[in-house]
């Protein structure tokens, strides 16, 4: 779907540009017709039932300006996103968005953007380019750990008559108090705790080491400074605690038994061999995930980007709220994650900064191979790329594809689609070669390159 806005870029100083925006007229009265419709449904006016008020009358009724305005907060958002589309830029930041005057009845309406936007590349060599690439491996420690894995998901809980001892698990009853008073959720009946395990406050575990069913336990602890209950931080508390059970972990043998009951195959050399092929082939995607960066990362080394500082910290500020967004999925505010991560807000956007710059770099690399090589997928390319999302959705991608087109939304997927084809075609042509071989090119440096006489970093020819 073509979008409306009109749009006329300026380039500014650090990769930095103005767009002026305009959306027509039409569009315009089109927005506000569908926002007095939207402010009738709930006006009673005498002569119109309720939801039926035709959007002249509303527009009367309010007054034009005032459904302009209601319009225009409604549908910025919208034509923004049109405006960045029509100018055919890739922004990094926040944008300063400024509305012009608002038009007179029959006069389009204008905004301009100011923006940081991806910056560009200069490519160096990137046809043939020589990285390192490590073969897939497997050794016999990875397969005994994950058999121990599957021992530990399959162990037995027994209780024991000795004393408990790091790897038991205690129930008991407990009944905590700040001096002389309970607390609350100070107290605990038949909880079950794994000696060793730290997941109680610090102190409370080890006091149990040696205890036995039936026995009493007094537990005298202090609360950590930092302690989430705030009432609780840096109290001191004592804890009356009753070991009911003691409780052993019981291993299964690693035999062919063990095999059958756990993963179906009639011998343990056999599970080990499917566990071997799943490692491998888990370590198999690592390795070609690792070339696959590898690979942009040496292209971009011997490509000339500038990236300001301001690009760089704006594009450090959009990973830190990507990051804080996935981490409010799994209930994490930024402050909680500030307490673990023990670090500032500033400090870690500081540290972000190295990983914004590569990844700015990265990007205009891949614009500049798409461009180059003239790399645009094909309707095969996007209807394969559909078909997962089509299989979830019950429908089928030809028409998962129509509605991406209704939305607007199909040229995101074909950038997509072009950045991941770009890095395919330098995968291909690039020419892997042992990390070793890697390594020891890395060490070189000729004497008549720039930084040599001071050794001033590790300089190498792509061909040497």
């Amino acid at each position: 779907m073509a979008s409306a806005v009109k749009t006329k870029v300026t380039e500014l100083p650090e990769s930095r540009v103005r767009v002026d925006a305009e959306v027509p007229a039409d569009e315009v009265e089109r927005s506000i017709q569908k926002t007095a419709r939207q402010l009738g449904a709930n006006l009673r006016i005498p002569g119109f039932r309720k939801g039926k008020v035709p959007p002249p009358v509303v527009i009367r009724r309010i007054g034009r300006e005032a459904v302009l305005d209601e319009t225009v907060r409604d549908a910025i958002g919208r034509w923004y996103v049109d405006a960045i589309s029509a100018a055919h830029i890739a922004p990094v930041g926040d944008p300063e968005l400024n509305l012009g005057d608002m038009p007179d009845e029959g006069q389009p309406l204008t905004f301009t953007i100011e923006i940081g936007v991806r910056p560009t590349a200069n490519l160096g060599d990137y046809e043939g380019i020589e990285v390192g690439r490590r073969e897939p491996e497997v050794d016999d420690a990875q397969v005994d750990s994950e058999l121990e894995q599957l021992r530990e998901r399959a162990a037995r809980l027994e209780p024991t008559e000795r004393a408990a001892q790091t790897g038991d698990f205690v129930v008991m009853d407990y009944e905590g108090r700040l001096g002389d008073e309970p607390f609350e959720g100070g107290a605990g009946r038949d909880q079950m705790i794994e000696l060793g395990s730290g997941r109680l406050i610090p102190g409370f575990e080890e006091q149990l080491q040696g205890a036995s069913a039936g026995d009493q336990r007094e537990v005298k602890l202090t609360f950590p400074a930092d302690y989430q209950a705030e009432h609780l931080a840096g109290q001191e508390a004592t804890f009356d605690v009753t070991v009911k059970e003691v409780r052993e972990k019981v291993l299964p043998e690693l035999d062919d038994d063990f095999a059958l009951d756990q993963a179906g195959f009639d011998s343990l050399d056999e599970l080990k061999e499917d566990i071997r092929t799943k490692l491998r082939e888990a370590d198999e995607r690592r390795v070609e995930q690792a070339y696959r960066e590898a690979v942009v990362d040496a292209v971009v080394k011997e490509s000339q980007v500038d990236v300001p500082e301001p690009l760089v910290e704006a594009r450090a500020r959009e990973l830190w709220e990507r990051m804080l967004h996935s981490l409010s999925h799994q209930g994490i505010n930024k402050d909680a994650y500030l307490q673990i991560a023990q670090k500032t807000e500033e400090e870690l956007l500081e540290e972000a900064k190295p990983d914004a710059e590569q990844a700015l770099r990265r990007e205009a690399v891949i614009a500049a191979v798409i461009e180059k090589q003239e790399i645009e997928p094909s309707d095969g390319d996007v209807l394969d790329a559909l078909q997962s999302s089509a299989a979830r959705e019950a429908t089928t991608p030809e028409k998962l594809r129509d509605r991406l087109t209704q939305a607007g939304r199909l040229d995101e997927l074909k950038q997509d689609l072009a950045q991941r084809l770009a890095v395919d075609w330098l995968v291909e042509q690039a020419t892997p070669i042992t990390v070793e071989q890697a390594q020891a090119r890395d060490k070189l440096w000729t004497p008549d390159k720039e930084g040599a006489e001071t050794g001033g970093g590790q300089l190498w020819t792509p061909g040497s």
